[in-house]
């Protein structure tokens, strides 16, 4: 089946869709593009890195227990950008030629620049990831993460790191992209929850600038 059956919406899209845009949330820095990558890169985008990933089982240390995450991931990225999350310690695979594609257009489009990404494969809406925040110590004070999504489209949950209030929710769309910086992983946490009757899998990339010396 092709990408564009898969993941066709009737949504018109506004003509800034594709420009990074402010949302509103207390102390954070968040921006959003819906249509970061028009429709047929984004299909094009999408089988291409669902081919070329080595997609595995995440594996966290939970309370001293290996436990497979409900996703699949891989972590790509420069040969010192290893990364260390929830107990576990990750070394890079090197850049397949679509992500670093994608890692080269962040930098010309947008000016970001950044050392890895994390791949993760949601294979339906029965597929999450609960509530954290990305403040490791290797990550910095303030870091900025861009996350590229394509496929289904999923909510995006955000709340109160003090609070455990819900702040918001951002439909991420096929195609989109969402950049968080300044205080919002020191401000709130995120999530992506179970989504009842999505059959069709979603490929989402945070990339991220690892500093090897504070880890």
């Amino acid at each position: 089946m092709a990408a564009s059956d898969l993941f066709d919406d009737d949504r018109a899209s506004s003509p800034d869709a594709s420009r990074l845009r402010p949302l509103d949330l207390a102390g954070a820095d968040l921006r959003y593009a819906e249509r970061a990558w028009p429709r047929a890169e984004a299909d094009a985008l999408y089988v291409a890195l669902r081919d070329e990933i080595p997609w595995a089982p995440h594996v966290l240390n939970i309370f001293g227990r290996e436990v497979a995450a409900p996703r699949l991931s891989c972590w790509i990225g420069d040969a010192d950008a290893v990364y260390v999350y929830s107990g576990a310690r990750f070394t890079p695979l090197a850049w397949t030629p679509t992500v670093a594609r994608l890692r080269d257009m962040l930098r010309e489009r947008h000016g970001l620049v950044f050392n890895s990404v994390l791949a993760n494969l949601y294979r339906d809406g029965r597929d999450t990831v609960g509530w954290h925040s990305d403040d490791e110590s290797e990550l910095g004070a303030e870091p900025v993460i861009a996350s590229a999504s394509f496929g289904a489209p999923r909510t995006f949950r955000l709340r109160s790191r003090r609070t455990r209030e819900a702040a918001l929710s951002v439909e991420l769309a096929h195609g989109s992209l969402l950049v968080m910086a300044g205080a919002t992983q020191r401000l709130y946490q995120h999530a992506l929850p179970r989504r009842a009757g999505v059959a069709a899998p979603r490929i989402n990339l945070t990339f991220r600038r690892i500093d090897a010396r504070a880890g």
